[in-house]
């Protein structure tokens, strides 16, 4: 039956063509952008996955940041390491040169040996990379290695932590160099405790180790601000040393003029400073006092200081052949950091590209595909069309029945 109210054949081939071009235009986008799932209303559950494992790339690119920058840090001490090495070698050339040398000789070579020990000290205390020295035999570094995803999906970092290695000829030793009252600590090389504002009430600093050496420093931060004392020959020669070394730490704190901070030195109680706020009056402020002992024979290459070949050669060669292992084996501990460092970086680099491809595997577009689809959506799109017209002009041959 034909009816010129209702035209089946043109409905069919309007919602076949308003398909086509559904299809078109979801094709033009995948064209356009490059990606078969765009946004999640194209695949949610895909997109989901998708955009979990970017956020894992993205955060893999700061693990290659950190391991570049912690690379660079190992790298440097690695350097010195060897460097110190291969000054400790030649310094051992010195000394066994003095094993049969003249007096003089064994001056002369003592100087060289001087000048070597300068140079030890110059290479630990420049191998510094943004702030961080691994060989000074302070703190070592952490370094962030990966970002580990486990099946519920809690995220977890994991870093690589390198040791200090103590190449310093000076460093912190467990010497009685301070002792707090007031509530400050008694370690061995430190104090710390508060300054009350206002309180009146003294801390007393009481610098008691008369085995002091020249080079040895004391320092002492109130605040913001520090004062220290380099122990000197002279101290050392004084049946009074903590004395003069407290008197000299008072002089300096003195003259950074903290309002409402006292000073106060007795010769009687020998070797004590007792510092206060000034009850009532002046700072309005805690202040925090800290204090500090450093030795200039310790650390990991102390010896080197006390090596003489003018007294005795056959005691120094002994003491060389042992700081040359000290270097050895730090030279040997960064190497190994280096390389885990570096393998690491070549792994996350790689997974980063793994998970990269991942990713495309599932939201990229085929072009190939895409290609050979739009040629047979544009086809389909002109049948549809000339199908549409002849199902709307098919009405018209009714007129024919009724001439």
């Amino acid at each position: 039956m034909s009816s010129i109210l209702t035209n089946n054949g043109a409905m069919v081939a309007l919602q076949t063509l308003k398909t086509i071009n559904m299809d078109m235009e979801g094709l033009q986008n995948k064209i356009s952008t490059g990606k078969k799932v765009s946004n999640a209303s194209d695949n949610s559950a895909v997109w989901a996955i998708a955009k979990t494992m970017e956020s894992d790339v993205g955060g893999f690119k700061a693990v290659s940041e950190s391991l570049a920058l912690g690379s660079s840090k190992v790298a440097v001490a690695q350097n010195a390491a060897e460097s110190i090495t291969d000054l400790l070698i030649e310094v051992k050339g010195k000394i066994a040169a003095a094993q049969d040398a003249t007096t003089d000789d064994r001056a002369k070579l003592q100087t060289d040996i001087g000048a070597l020990r300068d140079q030890v000290i110059a290479v630990v205390e420049a191998a510094q990379f943004n702030g961080t020295n691994l060989i000074d035999g302070g703190a070592g570094a952490s370094i962030l290695s990966s970002l580990n995803r486990d099946s519920a999906g809690n995220v977890s970092s994991e870093s690589i932590t390198v040791a200090n290695q103590d190449l310093a000829t000076g460093g912190y030793t467990l010497k009685a160099a301070f002792t707090g009252s007031a509530g400050a600590s008694t370690a061995a090389d430190t104090f710390a405790t508060t300054l009350a504002a206002n309180s009146g009430t003294a801390v007393n600093v009481v610098i008691v180790d008369p085995t002091y050496a020249a080079g040895d420093s004391i320092s002492i931060s109130i605040g913001d601000e520090t004062v220290s004392h380099t122990v000197t020959a002279e101290d050392v020669a004084s049946t009074s040393t903590h004395d003069l070394i407290a008197t000299s730490l008072k002089s300096k704190i003195d003259e950074l003029g903290i309002e409402g901070l006292v000073v106060d030195y007795n010769a009687a109680n020998a070797g004590t400073l007792a510092i206060t706020t000034n009850g009532g009056t002046g700072t309005t402020q805690d202040l925090t006092l800290t204090g500090q002992f450093t030795n200039a024979g310790s650390g990991g290459l102390g010896a080197l200081a006390g090596i003489n070949v003018s007294s005795n050669a056959s005691g120094a060669l002994t003491t060389i052949e042992g700081l040359i292992d000290t270097a050895r084996d730090a030279s040997a501990n960064l190497g190994s950091a280096a390389g885990r460092i570096n393998k690491q970086a070549a792994f996350i680099s790689n997974l980063s590209d793994s998970l990269t491809s991942g990713v495309g595997s599932l939201v990229d577009a085929d072009m190939e595909k895409a290609s050979a689809r739009l040629k047979a959506l544009q086809t389909q799109q002109q049948l549809g069309a000339q199908a549409l017209s002849i199902a709307n002009s098919a009405p018209q041959a009714l007129l024919t029945l009724f001439r």
